[in-house]
């Protein structure tokens, strides 16, 4: 008997019309299926009056579950693997396993389905010809830090999920961090393809106005569209000196230690040395480091 394949299965992500039949098909089909909660598994297969075992996997025992699953794809299992919503792997469990099952030269087979994140960039009215995904905003500290520090410099549109219990502080710190990212056009996407599905468009100051004061609750999708000026790529600026540079692209909205990071790859200089030359700049309009 031949190694079995492993099915990454795309599953609704809040309607149950969204389901295809490939994947019920492949759910019928496979001797075993690997989910993040049997309990809400349980329910989706019973819903299509499915019978299958059920394995749990998810971040606990990711690691674990994983290296059993190769066992018994090499046994020659086939095996299907669910999150709760939406696709494995995509800031969900998943990504062990698949590394592991290229490793064993398993055959991998995407079964696509529903993405919040996907959904939330097409109605987003945004330039998503080239975007960047984010997974999660860290929650505080130096990641959300440098989350917000590299979100300011990028050029592309970027989606990124979000806690409700979240979001307005998510929105209040881009409203805040630069007067340039307070005005960028944002998206708040909530509960898509669900019964209170809703979207709200405006800038990120805009939308901390209009939600701050209501109750958020249910799955959050935020789109916000890169740099809208771009100064410190205008044509010129081999002109200017180091530190004529760095003020430039600090009057455009972004932080000073920001600005030395951009200066010292465009200039292909050290970190270092470009930071040196901005201590002469007053920490007045370095507001943010």
């Amino acid at each position: 008997m031949g190694k079995g394949k492993l099915y990454i299965c795309g599953t609704p992500i809040g309607n149950l019309a969204d389901v295809s039949q490939r994947l019920l098909d492949v759910m019928q089909r496979v001797d075993m299926i690997a989910c993040e909660d049997t309990r809400h598994s349980r329910k989706l297969l019973n819903y299509f009056s499915i019978e299958k075992k059920l394995l749990s996997y998810h971040e606990h025992n990711e690691r674990q579950r994983s290296r059993e699953i190769i066992e018994k794809l090499n046994s020659g299992q086939d095996i299907a693997l669910l999150s709760d919503a939406g696709m494995p792997v995509i800031s969900d469990p998943g990504q062990i396993l698949v590394k592991e099952a290229v490793k064993a030269s398993i055959e991998l087979i995407p079964i696509p389905g529903p993405s919040a994140f996907l959904a939330a960039l097409v109605v987003s009215g945004l330039d998503i010809s080239s975007f960047v995904f984010r997974s999660f905003i860290p929650r505080s500290g130096n990641e959300r830090r440098e989350f917000l520090e590299e979100l300011a410099l990028e050029n592309k549109s970027t989606v990124f999920y979000e806690s409700p219990y979240r979001l307005k502080n998510t929105l209040k710190d881009l409203k805040e961090f630069s007067e340039e990212m307070a005005v960028r056009q944002t998206v708040i996407a909530r509960e898509i393809t669900k019964v209170h599905e809703e979207k709200y468009y405006g800038t990120a100051a805009e939308l901390y106005q209009r939600l701050k004061d209501q109750e958020i609750k249910g799955e959050i999708v935020v789109v916000i569209e890169g740099r809208t000026e771009i100064r410190e790529e205008s044509e010129g600026w081999e002109e200017l000196s180091i530190l004529e540079h760095i003020k430039l692209l600090m009057q455009s909205g972004i932080t000073k230690k920001q600005a030395v990071k951009k200066v010292a790859g465009l200039r292909d200089l050290p970190k270092s040395e470009v930071y040196k030359v901005g201590t002469a700049i007053s920490v007045n309009k370095d507001n943010q480091n």
